[in-house]
């Protein structure tokens, strides 16, 4: 396809020029969470009138103001031009791709590490494919990182957290995760919204002690093989070394509060 026949979608080499700059530069502020282009089936990136319109705001800054890379994205998201309430389509993808680049791993060897296919990982990597609880803990693992860590928390840090403003992490099909607080923190808690049928994948472990409290809905979490099954009202306190997986048993969709401590998850 031919990026200049459709106005709404803007290969890198013409934003390049409409913006004035470098690709690299361009490629960067993605990492940041600057923007978050759209991929073709051949892994071209795809941008919009809106991203262009950032990206000239982000070159005035730089140009005039003389800001670096960070200062942008901050000065950007304290305008409100950058929206820091939900994870771009694409950035958990990216961050686990600069991740494995950042330490010259192939696919195939933290797919091997990992348990999981390369073809998977690969998918992962360019957000065709979203992974389970249980395969995300394996990748923070792997990376020496925990969950926390892809979600973007390099903002400032309020002590009120509007909904509006949660982190969000999808977690697997039907596994939404919203952080409610972050920063320097003993505690990490999520609002888990799970529906029927989904769960965290594979039972998985971790160092630290968690307390979960059901909102709505049904859930069953399973500790070494013991079934426990929660109703709304229901709380519950387990060691997460223990291995753990989980599901909602239920028919309709389940709210949990899930704090864990220190923030390892």
């Amino acid at each position: 396809m031919d990026s200049s026949s459709n106005n709404d979608c803007l290969k890198i080499g013409d934003v390049s020029r409409l913006v004035g700059l470098s690709p690299t530069v361009i490629r960067m502020w993605e990492r940041l969470g600057l923007t978050a282009p759209r991929r073709t089936p051949s892994k071209y990136r795809l941008y919009s009138r809106e991203d262009v319109s950032l990206l000239k705001r982000a070159s005035f800054l730089r140009k005039v103001r003389g800001m670096n890379a960070s200062a942008i994205v901050q000065t950007l998201k304290r305008e409100g031009v950058v929206q820091p309430a939900h994870v771009p389509d694409g950035a958990l993808g990216s961050r686990l791709r600069q991740l494995r680049l950042s330490r010259g791993a192939s696919l195939a060897s933290v797919a091997k590490a990992v348990g999981v296919s390369v073809g998977f990982l690969s998918a992962l990597e360019r957000s065709q494919m979203s992974a389970s609880v249980g395969t995300l803990r394996r990748l923070a693992r792997h990376y020496k990182h925990n969950i926390l860590d892809f979600y973007d928390t390099a903002e400032h840090v309020t002590r009120v957290v509007r909904p509006k403003a949660r982190k969000v992490l999808e977690a697997g099909p039907g596994v939404r995760m919203e952080l409610l607080a972050w920063g320097n923190r003993v505690m990490e808690p999520h609002l888990f919204r799970v529906a029927p049928g989904a769960s965290s994948g594979e039972s998985y472990s971790h160092v630290g002690e968690e307390f979960l409290y059901v909102l709505k809905g049904e859930f069953q979490i399973l500790l070494r093989g013991e079934k426990h099954t929660l109703k709304s009202g229901d709380s519950f306190y387990f060691e997460s070394a223990v291995p753990h997986q989980w599901t909602n048993s239920g028919r309709s969709e389940t709210l949990v509060l899930w704090v864990n401590t220190p923030p390892t998850f």
